[in-house]
């Protein structure tokens, strides 16, 4: 994954859906494809019968548009024909005979015909939409064909299918063996199309991300992806490494499905763990990452990338690979991108299960003062323009790992008032929590921080619930007092030049949990929360399709959930999605106070900040994903499996 990243433009219209299209045409011509059309569907094996056979079987109904003759032939020939001239001594034989002649030619050159050589069993032009000049073809899974005409009655065609479109999805790929793009590579060397598959072994869960590029440009030119994930992460399977690597076997044979045959031992394919495998005790991690490069290398018939395939990856490049894709995505750090300067970049944060990270761009005013140098600068050379970053990945500061530390603190604290009396419930001991939403309760595990003992006990909101209260909790677990050596600080005590100086005016994109918990109430909320101010008013029409909203709007509703239902009601009124959904998220209280803290007095944020949430753009995942695989597929050194 060490390679240059590089990348060259993409585009992704928007994804809809259309209707089968209709066979268009006129008069008998219409009758006869319908009709020939319910033949082939009901009675397959005629295809093969004498094409004279299948004329003799077609209905009787259609008798005037499948004989060769005409109303007017069919009487000479019944009743009225030369052979019955004899008998009818009131006409002249030589008068008949030249009528005769005459109707005959007439009928012969203008009558209607069948012409049963035409029997549309395969796609032809006149079979096509006289109004269409370009066919088009469908895809079909698993196995590629070329179109028939049952394909065209059956499947929908894509619903971009003019000349100048693209696929933007699999679905809509007719040949993912090729591309719309151009008809050869960029390079004599390169293929014209370029697969890479990508794992994202998180805390919580395994996510394939299967990418197509094209090599039409310099550089490979993203097109789309696929998609699929799991629950549950590596690191649950701490001592069991080959369970662990079974568990991929799922986002594997999604991988099978999706790439074709012919190009799969030229696809790499790279496993990158993050935080919740690094904290893992002794060997448990490098045992499981063993496990999974062997079933790998066994099992697939897909090229491990060297010499990173399988690893646990370093914060900071999680950090800086997904600043690279939501540029990317957003369109600030293409080929083509018009801002010389990259000016507009926006600063990514982002919220996982174990770990948080913030990298953006930083801008100094005074020419002689730039970023401290240190682990947190990183030099990003990309496209040919460079990048001077900053970065920083906080271990244990995920949401998963706030809310244990949050529960720790609140049981700790409660550990010291000599006076409170120790109540139970079901057995496990109970603990008023101001983090807990009012009414409401939930079951936590609770580690001794001295001697790793671990225990489960009940937290309870009651009538504490309180985001004033929560939030003084939260600042203890944020450790803003700690000492800086290298100021400014943020948290924690590690460096990080002023948001407010160095990016007062930039974009600011949230991912992962930060979305995944603001975005249900967002949508499924019916009404502002009445503890908001007009600076706080969401602002749904960034340009880039995100959800927006102010960082103060967010202590708004952190502050109405942690007042327990009642509040909901009122301020919220939820859909019944979003109800559901809070009510089976006792923690939605602590989850959103702690998302205002990280940003307010984390990272120091002015509260009328604006911020957007992301989750995808035009389709795509954001996150570190496809960043970390245009590194793989443009560092120049891909391999095939021999």
């Amino acid at each position: 994954m060490n390679g240059r990243p590089a990348v060259s433009l993409r585009s992704l219209p928007t994804l809809s859906s259309s209707n089968p299209p209709s066979a268009r045409s006129t008069g008998s011509e219409s009758s006869t494809s319908k009709h020939t059309a319910r033949s082939r569907r009901t009675k397959s094996q005629e295809v093969e019968q004498p094409e004279e056979k299948d004329v003799e079987e077609r209905p009787t109904a259609s008798a005037t548009m499948l004989s060769p003759r005409s109303s007017n032939y069919e009487r000479l020939e019944g009743g009225m024909g030369p052979g019955k001239v004899r008998n009818r001594k009131r006409f002249g034989w030589k008068k008949f005979a030249i009528g005769a002649t005459i109707l005959i030619g007439l009928v012969w050159l203008f009558g209607p015909r069948e012409n049963i050589k035409r029997l549309p069993w395969s796609a032809s032009e006149e079979d096509m939409d006289v109004g269409d000049s370009n066919p088009k073809t469908y895809p079909s899974r698993p196995n590629h064909h070329t179109p028939t005409d049952d394909d065209v009655e059956i499947h929908p065609p894509p619903p971009n299918s003019g000349s100048n479109a693209h696929p933007t999805s699999y679905e809509e790929d007719s040949d993912p063996t090729s591309t719309t793009h151009c008809t050869k590579p960029y390079s004599p060397t390169s293929s014209l199309v370029q697969w890479a598959l990508m794992i994202d072994a998180g805390s919580t869960g395994s996510r394939i991300h299967i990418y197509k590029f094209n090599n039409c440009q310099k550089n490979p030119s993203f097109e789309y992806e696929v998609f699929h994930m799991i629950k549950g992460g590596l690191s649950d399977y701490a001592g069991k490494p080959e369970e662990a690597a079974e568990s991929l076997d799922v986002l594997m044979d999604e991988a099978l499905r999706v790439v074709p045959e012919s190009l799969q031992s030229c696809t790499p394919v790279a496993v990158k763990a993050t935080a919740g495998l690094r904290l893992l005790p002794g060997s448990q991690s490098a045992d499981i990452l063993k496990a999974v490069e062997r079933a790998l290398k066994e099992s697939y018939p897909f090229k491990l990338h060297e010499p990173d395939g399988v690893v646990i990856m370093d914060g900071k490049d999680e950090g800086v690979y997904a600043w690279i894709t939501a540029n990317y995505l957003l369109d600030t750090i293409r080929d083509t991108t018009k801002n010389a300067d990259h000016s507009d970049t926006y600063a990514v944060l982002d919220l996982g299960g174990a770990s948080t990270q913030i990298v953006f761009e930083p801008k100094f005013s005074k020419p002689d003062s730039s970023l401290e140098e240190g682990d947190h600068k990183y030099d990003l050379e990309f496209l040919g323009k460079k990048y001077v970053l900053y970065q920083h990945s906080y271990l244990g500061y995920g949401l998963m790992k706030a809310r244990a530390r949050i529960h720790q603190i609140v049981e700790f604290m409660a550990s010291l008032d000599p006076s409170r009396e120790k109540a139970k419930e079901k057995g496990l001991e109970v603990f008023g929590n101001p983090c807990i939403a009012k009414g409401m309760k939930r079951d936590v595990e609770i580690e001794d921080a001295k001697t790793g003992d671990k225990k489960n006990v009940t937290m309870v909101g009651e009538e504490i619930g309180s985001f004033d209260a929560c939030n003084r909790v939260i600042e203890l677990a944020l450790a803003k007092d700690a000492i800086c050596k290298l100021k400014p600080c943020s948290f924690n005590g590690v460096y990080q030049p002023s948001l407010l100086d160095t990016f007062p005016s930039g974009r600011v994109l949230l991912l992962s949990y930060f979305y995944d918990r603001l975005e249900p109430i967002l949508s499924g909320s019916h009404a502002r929360s009445s503890s908001s101010s007009s600076e706080d008013l969401i602002q749904t029409s960034s340009p880039s399709g995100n959800p927006k909203l102010s960082i103060s709007y967010i202590s708004s509703l952190a502050r109405t959930i942690c007042e327990g239902r009642p509040s909901w009601d009122q301020n919220l009124k939820p859909s019944v999605a979003l109800m559901k959904e809070l009510e089976g998220r006792p923690e939605y209280c602590l989850d959103l106070t702690f998302m205002h803290a990280l940003l307010r007095l984390g990272y120091e944020f002015g509260g009328e900040k604006e911020v957007e949430l992301g989750k995808r753009v035009e389709g795509t995942e954001l996150g570190w994903c496809l960043g970390a695989t245009i590194s793989m597929v443009g560092g120049g050194n891909l391999k095939c499996r021999v």
